[in-house]
């Protein structure tokens, strides 16, 4: 008569777990190809709806030209006007949102007590949350009317206006994960920097910062990517003027913004202005691409010298 094997409960246990983590892998290995399948995907809508458009317009035409009048009876193809003003209104947030999210990390990593931590992180990060609809209207309505009294030739729409409304919405963008960074620092590098007499701000500084500069510099990235693809804000506090101008007193016009502007079912599907949007939509993932590969570049080098 055969004998029933008998499982020890420890190899049941042993059984469970190996399962579970060999699922939890499939999931994790899933999720990340779902990812890169999402990117590939995008990539392929825009090459493909691009290329119509390349068809009718030369190349040379699409990057050198300082006209963008897709729109308009004489049409006219350049995306300088819409890069322009997309790298002016990010470089304006990027002066406003760098400095106040770095010393705002410093001091919630350094310096703030856990109940002052405790209550500055969650409102961050509510802000995070609030519609950039309302940052546009807020730059619209009392920013652009402040800066006026400063500068009373200042037009309605500008891109001063958004820009310094857009740097205050990517704060707690770059003070989070910035914070985050720091305090992933070991305590013991905090206290050899103590004990040789250095004081908080130096070590903080010259300590905390160049050890965290990896996920500093990812912050930043964050803050270049979120600045660049912004739609509303500057849709409705900038004009939507393509002028090719780097003068933020002036108004103009995104990429995002025009995309939203065309998208909205007006023109017809597969006609030229169409496609236009798509190949703005190429230039702006080639930005934050090559913005990313910097990014990465710079992280690394500085890695490997502190």
């Amino acid at each position: 008569m055969a004998q029933k094997k008998i499982i020890s409960p420890g190899l049941k246990k042993n059984i469970r777990r190996n399962f579970l983590e060999r699922l939890i892998e499939l999931s994790l290995m899933l999720s990340g190809l779902a990812a890169v399948l999402i990117t590939f995907g995008i990539v392929y809508i825009l090459v493909t709806e691009s290329l119509p458009f390349f068809d009718a317009v030369s190349l040379k035409e699409f990057l050198t030209s300082t006209v963008w009048t897709p729109l308009f009876e004489r049409k006219n193809y350049g995306i300088l006007p819409l890069v322009s003003g997309t790298i002016t209104i990010t470089g304006i947030a990027l002066l406003v949102a760098i400095p106040l999210g770095t010393i705002t990390a410093v001091y919630l990593s350094e310096f703030a007590t856990h109940k002052v931590r405790e209550i500055v992180k969650p409102i961050l990060e509510l802000l995070v949350g609030v519609p950039t609809v309302v940052f546009g209207y807020f730059a619209l309505l009392l920013v652009t009317p402040l800066l006026q009294k400063i500068y009373p030739d200042l037009p309605t729409f500008n891109m001063l206006g958004p820009g310094i409304v857009m740097g205050i919405m990517i704060v707690p963008y770059i003070a989070s994960v910035a914070e985050d960074a720091m305090r992933a620092v070991p305590m013991a590098m905090r206290e050899g920097s103590y004990a040789m007499g250095a004081t908080r701000f130096q070590t903080a500084v010259t300590v905390v910062m160049p050890a965290a500069l990896s996920g500093i510099i990812a912050a930043y990235i964050l803050a270049v990517s979120r600045g660049i693809g912004e739609t509303m804000i500057v849709a409705i506090a900038a004009g939507q003027q393509p002028n090719f101008t780097f003068n933020p007193v002036e108004s103009a016009a995104t990429i995002t913004a025009y995309i939203v502007s065309v998208a909205l079912g007006d023109l017809e599907h597969g006609g030229i202005g169409y496609q236009s949007i798509f190949a703005a939509g190429m230039v702006l993932f080639l930005m934050t691409l090559s913005l990313n590969i910097l990014g990465q570049w710079t992280r690394k080098k500085f890695t490997e010298r502190y």
